[in-house]
């Protein structure tokens, strides 16, 4: 899909910071993200994973609505999360979506509290996005997108089985798993909620 399929504030913040047209990744994929498909995408590094993932749920969500998320996106650690949020205000401009962070070096009730006044997306590491679930601190019946940046930190710290656990709560949803390799372990997911997702393999 070309750039100029994007809403116009999203190609306008691309174009600031110097991108005009997309890497061969985001050729294979942002269209089938546009129209709804659950992907598996495996890709090495530098390829474009996480920009097009930025690119995808702007472009859909395109502004803020109502308080519940619509973008879910798991990501390893505190620093990830907080450079994915930088990415997405570098991008967003021109939108109002909402942009949270939950990660495990913050207090909960605080947290809880901010993503219940109102957010389009939140970035959570796996273990604190549990905690406010069961705190009932996060609505996930109008989440649209499920996204998993860096899948290969699934596979430490029981942080597969903390993942698995949070679409039996979610009805109707998208999923991204982004990686460098396709883990024998996905295909648990193939067997349940991931059924019908294509793999999109470029490495």
């Amino acid at each position: 899909m070309p750039f100029k399929k994007l809403i116009e504030s999203l190609k306008a913040a691309l174009t600031q910071n110097g991108i005009t047209k997309p890497k061969p990744l985001q050729k294979a994929i942002l269209s089938k993200i546009k129209g709804g498909h659950s992907l598996f995408v495996i890709a090495p590094n530098d390829s474009g994973k996480t920009t097009s993932i930025v690119i995808s749920i702007i472009n859909k969500l395109k502004n803020a609505f109502e308080d519940a998320p619509r973008a879910l996106i798991f990501v390893k650690d505190k620093q990830a999360a907080l450079d994915l949020s930088d990415l997405f205000n570098t991008y967003k401009k021109g939108t109002d979506l909402r942009v949270y962070c939950a990660y495990d070096e913050h207090n909960i009730e605080l947290q809880r509290e901010e993503i219940y006044l109102g957010t389009d997306i939140v970035i959570a590491t796996p273990k604190r996005l549990n905690k406010i679930f069961y705190l009932n601190g996060i609505n996930l019946n109008k989440l649209q997108m499920f996204v998993i940046e860096d899948a290969e930190f699934l596979f430490r710290n029981n942080n597969f089985a903390d993942v698995s656990r949070t679409p039996e709560s979610i009805e109707r949803c998208q999923y991204l798993i982004f990686s460098n390799k396709f883990d024998t372990r996905f295909e648990r997911w193939q067997d349940s909620f991931m059924s019908n997702a294509q793999i999109i393999d470029i490495t």
